[in-house]
């Protein structure tokens, strides 16, 4: 699809090493399944990320979600996965992701299929000020996850995403359940009871992102490369691409830092692409791919290490 050399590929996908501003114009219209990413968040203080300053950020994030809209398919989906800010010297939060969220769908024509909620359990008590210091903010532990599609009915199947069974629910399941009318007015049928194999999960993404001991990180220290200092956790992106896409879909990250999203896509049977502006971070995603040799090769053009 592309026609610049990537900077690692495997069996099912390639990265790319480059500013996704320009990469995204050689992809063809209509043609990605979804586009999985957690983009730098517009922060009132630089990270070494590169993030933008909130004012600036709607309009340099609006011109990437046109091409965002352009490449994917009808049926195609856009995940984006947003923290928040609070706003400088103040204990009040900026807006700047709902103010993006109106415009991507007013002008741009996007629709709003379902806003995620992405808690973090583990989350450190931050802003300081405001959380541990004064006291008068609780920890900000979720992320804003906007699920945006091109058409009212996106490819989507939450059969594919299923829960376990609580313990209640499994004692219902081998007893029963009478039909009955419930006192909020809601009408229990009996199909209440039939076991579909796992419950439907909510809005509300319960997943801790601890990965000071995984892979990753334990052979960036190994070999001295630098890890991403903002990843999304695996599960994140397993939940999307199994929800959204089919197997042999073609799955986008255009702000891949350590390339989450095409790990998962990989394991997944799902075709990727991953941009990165940073080498760096486009080195030392690579091993990821080589966890317990789960790929026989990790193909290279040359220009990695």
């Amino acid at each position: 699809m592309l026609k610049i050399e990537p900077y690692y590929k495997t069996d099912k996908g390639a990265a790319y090493l480059g500013d996704s501003s320009e990469l995204l114009k050689s992809i063809s219209d209509n043609s990605i399944d979804l586009i999985l990413t957690s983009p730098p968040f517009a922060l009132t203080r630089k990270k070494e990320y590169g993030n933008k300053q909130e004012q600036e950020y709607i309009s340099w994030f609006l011109e990437f979600s046109s091409e965002f809209y352009r490449i994917l398919k009808n049926d195609g989906s856009l995940v984006i996965d947003l923290g928040g800010a609070y706003l400088p010297g103040h204990p009040t939060r900026s807006i700047y992701q709902y103010e993006l969220l109106v415009r991507m769908c007013r002008e741009q024509n996007f629709f709003l299929a379902q806003e995620f909620f992405h808690y973090n359990p583990s989350r450190l008590p931050t802003p300081a000020e405001w959380v541990t210091i004064r006291r008068i903010r609780v920890k900000d532990s979720v992320n804003l996850v906007w699920w945006l599609s091109k058409s009212e009915y996106p490819k989507s199947d939450n059969r594919k995403v299923l829960k376990p069974y609580s313990e209640s629910m499994k004692l219902l399941l081998k007893n029963g359940y009478k039909a009955q009318m419930r006192p909020s007015g809601h009408d229990i049928s009996d199909k209440f009871a039939t076991d579909n194999g796992g419950a439907i999960p909510p809005n509300l993404l319960e997943i801790a992102n601890t990965e000071s001991n995984s892979y990753y990180i334990r052979q960036c220290k190994k070999l001295g490369l630098k890890p991403h200092p903002a990843r999304f956790p695996r599960d994140f992106a397993d939940f999307f691409i199994k929800f959204l896409t089919n197997k042999e879909d073609l799955v986008l990250d255009p702000f891949a830092g350590s390339n989450t999203t095409g790990y998962s896509a990989e394991l997944l049977n799902r075709n990727w692409i991953s941009f990165e502006i940073s080498e760096p971070y486009l080195v030392s995603s690579k091993v990821r791919f080589e966890e317990e040799s789960l790929f026989n090769k990790i193909i290279q053009n040359g220009k990695a290490s």
